[in-house]
């Protein structure tokens, strides 16, 4: 007889931080071999739902939460991350957890080393023991194999493009032959078309051979085309639990949102007769995974240039190049004047801000309160936001400065908070991506690059952060550099489009021109 226990089954789950219900009721299950698809805006309530399966510390110290969550027919509640992994759910998180210095190999098999037998072990105990590193190796390799990835099992995790990482994360916990349930929080999200093909294909064949997926994306052309059944929750509510077959993209984006979902942005109208505002020529810049060698592009004062092209192109290290987050050399004018590169400090005097794809590593001091992180930049390279006593001897925060222009961007950019002291951990990827944004907006630059701005971000947020831009743009007349992956994110909203291949500009269209002329430079 067949087992009709599902895999995993939350049932009437519900949690409240600070008053504040973020799940109410929320039941549904995942079947062995079953892919599910869990979908909502930033704020629906979807990391809420993962928190309390693996016992993050976050639910307990709020006072925990109501109802069950069941595997295998049997009601668990671990006491850490660590039971639920003992357990066999495995998760990939959207934000890289990799050790830098290590190799593939050695973050693929982390705490599940294969050790060599050495009869000193029995004189000195464990403490004896040694890696078996070509079995470590082989099973490295397995792994990678099973994802179809040209991955090295030698290369370190610092010299991996972003979606190397990413699959590197995803061999570890396939890699665990005691997983049973995978949990995947935006895995294409860093990825090209091409990667996304690769891993779609790969996480079917992890479902035949029996392990339930959830996968949970903003990319709902995905999630239709893998996914058995889709799960749709909008403030912290289950709006629908339907087979994939009979829904399509718009239709779970207005389940998500609530409301009729307009396409993008109109095209941009076209700026021209506009001066040279930052003279790029010969820029080489050494940034792990990713290729620019003597890149020549011009930016136009007021525009909004947008920079396409494949994954590990050379398009990441333009802004950060430029921003001295990585080493550069090359000829740089801004405004005329020589551009002083490898100094970010000197690049914020300048009127250059930057919103980094790598919103945790560069962007955001998590442990802080919103508002804080809102005027940091403009505090520490302007000293704005400050009051000074005794001649300007000592300074400190102007709370109240801070919490107004902190209100101003929560409303602007409908970021989803209790208020300006939430601490910014508290709040989805998807939120935290705003107040990046908003931080830059804080510093009125006059050049302000952008990189990967909706990544992982919901459909309806995607729309109000690229009108944000546009408005800006069009209000203050600050030149936009905007890098992104979705090509029709750059042509909804960008006055020119380079497409970076190989390290240099291939070419520069206008947003109007043919998908098939953007595709034909990025091949």
């Amino acid at each position: 007889m067949e087992n009709t226990v599902p895999l995993l089954c939350f049932e009437n789950i519900e949690k409240e931080f600070f008053g504040n219900k973020v799940l109410n009721n929320v039941s549904f299950s995942v079947n062995a071999g079953e892919i599910v698809g869990l979908v909502g805006e930033n704020g629906a309530g979807k990391s809420t739902l993962m928190n309390i399966l693996f016992s993050n510390s976050v639910i307990g110290s709020t006072g925990g939460y109501k109802g069950r969550v069941l595997l295998n027919g049997t009601e668990v509640s671990f006491e850490s991350p660590v039971e639920a992994l003992d357990a066999g759910i495995g998760m990939v998180h959207q934000e890289f957890s990799l050790i830098p210095g290590f190799s593939a190999t050695e973050n693929i098999v982390l705490n599940r080393e294969t050790l060599k037998y050495n009869f000193m072990v029995e004189l000195f105990g464990d403490r004896m023991n040694k890696l078996d590193k070509s079995d470590m190796r082989k099973r490295a390799l397995s792994a990678i194999n099973k994802l179809g990835v040209g991955i090295s099992p030698e290369t370190p995790v610092s010299e991996m493009s972003v979606g190397q990482k990413q699959f590197t994360e995803i061999a570890r916990e396939i890699e665990n032959s005691e997983t049973k349930l995978l949990i995947l929080d935006e895995p294409t999200a860093v990825l090209t078309e091409s990667e996304a093909e690769t891993l779609i294909n790969s996480l079917r064949n992890l479902a035949f051979h029996g392990v339930g997926i959830i996968f949970i994306s903003h990319r709902l052309r995905e999630v239709v085309e893998l996914c058995d059944r889709i799960i749709v929750l909008r403030d912290g509510n289950v709006i629908r639990d339907i087979p994939s077959k009979t829904t399509n993209v718009q239709q779970i984006a207005e389940w998500m949102v609530g409301r009729q979902i307009e396409g993008m942005a109109a095209l941009s109208d076209l700026k021209e007769n506009r001066q040279v505002s930052l003279s790029i020529k010969n820029l080489w810049v050494d940034m792990p995974g990713e290729i620019l060698k003597g890149l020549s592009i011009d930016v136009n004062e007021g525009e909004i240039l947008g920079v396409g092209g494949l994954a590990g192109q050379g398009k990441l290290a333009i802004s950060n190049g430029i921003m001295g987050i990585f080493s550069a050399e090359g000829d740089v004018k801004f405004e005329g004047k020589p551009f002083r590169l490898n100094d970010t400090k000197y690049a914020m005097e300048q009127g250059f801000a930057f919103v980094s794809e790598d919103r945790r590593g560069l962007g955001l001091l998590l442990e802080e309160r919103v508002h804080l992180n809102i005027v940091f930049a403009a505090l520490q390279s302007k000293g704005w936001f400050l009051k000074h006593y005794l001649g300007g001897a000592i300074s400190q925060l102007d709370e109240d400065k801070a919490l107004a222009c902190a209100k101003e961007y929560i409303d602007l950019l409908n970021i989803r908070c209790t208020g300006p002291k939430q601490k910014l951990i508290e709040l989805s990827g998807g939120n935290q991506q705003k107040v990046c944004l908003a931080k830059a907006f804080t510093c009125k630059p006059k050049v302000l690059f952008v990189s990967e701005p909706t990544r992982g971000i919901d459909i309806g947020a995607k729309r109000m952060v690229l009108d944000a831009l546009k408005d800006y743009n069009k209000y203050n007349n600050t030149t936009i550099v905007m890098i992104s992956s979705e090509l029709e994110e750059l042509r909804s909203i960008c006055d020119r489009i380079a497409i970076v291949n190989e390290g240099k500009v291939a070419g520069i269209l206008s947003p109007y021109a043919e998908a098939k002329e953007f595709g034909l430079l990025m091949s």
